[in-house]
C-alpha cells in the first residue's frame, strides 16, 4: 500500500479553519437563501444550485482533503461520508483510504480529461453562441428562462444563430440545443468523449471545474471546492450577459455578440476567464496525479 506522513491538524486549527471556510460560504448563498425562501427564482444565479447538485449545506462543510488528520475530529467527522475514526479510541477522523480506493474511476477519469483541456490551447471564437442555439426557433414561452424576453425577439434571435458559425465544443452545453440548430454545430461533442473536445476557451468547462472539485471531495481540500464555486459565479454572469435574453433589469447589461464590439468584449472576457482557471485546473489535476499514487494495494487472490 502507499504511504505518505499525514498532516495532523489540531483542533484549534482544523476548528479555525472550518469556521473561516463557512463564514466564507454563508456570504456568498445567502442571497440564493433568501430567494429561495421567498420562492423567486433567478435565471443567472440558480444555476449553480440548479444545474450543478451540490447543495448549499454541503458546499459549507469544510474538507481538509485527504492524509490530513483531524484530531479529536471524531465525533465531528467520524461518520461523515468517506471519512473514518482513527488514532487512539478513535478520537481523530481523516479520509479512508477505502474511500479513495472506491472513487478511483473518478479520480482517474478527471486527471485525463483535465491534463487534455489544460493541453490544448483556447478557443475564443464560439461567442457565446450556444444559449442562442437553445433557443433556436422556439415561441417565447418554451425557453428556458420564459419570465425574461429576447433582447432581439425571436426572428432576430434565429437570424443571430443563422449567421453565425455555431462551435460549440461542450456537449453539456450541445445537447440541450434545439433539434433545428444541433446540425448547426460544426462539431458533434458527446457525452463519451469529452476527453476529444473540451478546451480552456469554453466558459463551461471553466465553471466545471466546480463540479470536478465537489465530485473528488473530501478527497480534496474545500477550498478548491470554494475557488471553483467562485469561478464558476463569476463566469455564469459573462454567459448569461452574452444569452439572448434582456437581463437589464437584473443589473446584468448584456454582451451584444451580435456586433463585432460585442465579439471583441466577449472573446476578451473569455481569455480572462481561461487564464483565470487555469491554475485551479492545473491544482486539480495535480491532486488527482497524487491521490492515484495513494490508491490502496488490491489484495491479491
Amino acid at each position: 500500500m502507499p504511504t505518505a506522513t499525514p498532516t495532523v491538524l489540531a483542533p484549534v486549527a482544523w476548528r479555525e479553519r472550518e469556521e473561516a471556510h463557512a463564514e466564507r460560504v454563508d456570504a456568498l448563498v445567502a442571497p440564493h437563501l433568501a430567494r429561495r425562501a421567498e420562492q423567486v427564482k433567478h435565471p443567472v444565479h440558480d444555476f449553480l444550485f440548479t444545474y450543478y447538485s451540490h447543495r448549499p449545506a454541503q458546499l459549507r462543510r469544510w474538507h481538509p482533503g485527504y492524509d490530513v488528520v483531524l484530531a479529536d475530529g471524531g465525533s465531528t467527522y467520524g461518520d461523515l461520508r468517506g471519512y473514518e475514526r482513527c488514532g487512539p479510541d478513535g478520537r481523530d477522523a481523516r479520509v479512508a483510504p477505502a474511500y479513495l480506493a472506491s472513487q478511483e474511476v473518478l479520480v482517474r477519469t478527471l486527471h485525463r480529461l483535465l491534463r487534455a483541456t489544460a493541453a490544448r490551447p483556447a478557443q475564443l471564437g464560439c461567442f457565446g453562441l450556444h444559449e442562442w442555439a437553445m433557443v433556436y426557433r422556439l415561441h417565447e414561452d418554451e425557453t428556458r428562462h420564459a419570465d425574461w424576453p429576447l433582447r432581439l425577439g425571436l426572428e432576430g434571435t434565429d437570424r443571430g444563430v443563422e449567421g453565425h458559425r455555431i462551435s460549440c465544443t461542450h456537449f453539456d452545453a450541445f445537447r440541450f440545443f434545439t433539434d433545428p440548430a444541433r446540425p448547426l454545430n460544426t462539431l458533434a461533442p458527446g457525452r463519451d468523449d469529452r476527453e476529444d473536445f473540451e478546451q480552456p476557451g469554453c466558459l463551461h468547462a471553466g465553471m466545471d471545474l466546480y463540479k470536478h472539485a465537489f465530485r473528488l471531495s473530501p478527497l480534496v481540500s474545500s477550498d478548491l471546492v470554494l475557488a471553483g464555486f467562485e469561478l464558476a459565479r463569476d463566469i455564469r454572469a459573462l454567459d448569461m450577459r452574452a444569452a439572448p435574453y434582456d437581463l437589464a433589469d437584473l443589473g446584468f447589461d448584456p454582451v451584444r455578440i451580435e456586433t463585432a464590439e460585442g465579439k471583441r468584449e466577449y472573446a476578451a472576457e473569455q481569455e480572462a476567464f481561461a487564464e483565470r482557471g487555469a491554475p485551479l485546473r492545473a491544482r486539480l489535476a495535480e491532486e488527482c496525479g497524487r491521490l492515484l499514487e495513494r490508491v490502496p494495494d488490491r489484495p491479491h487472490d
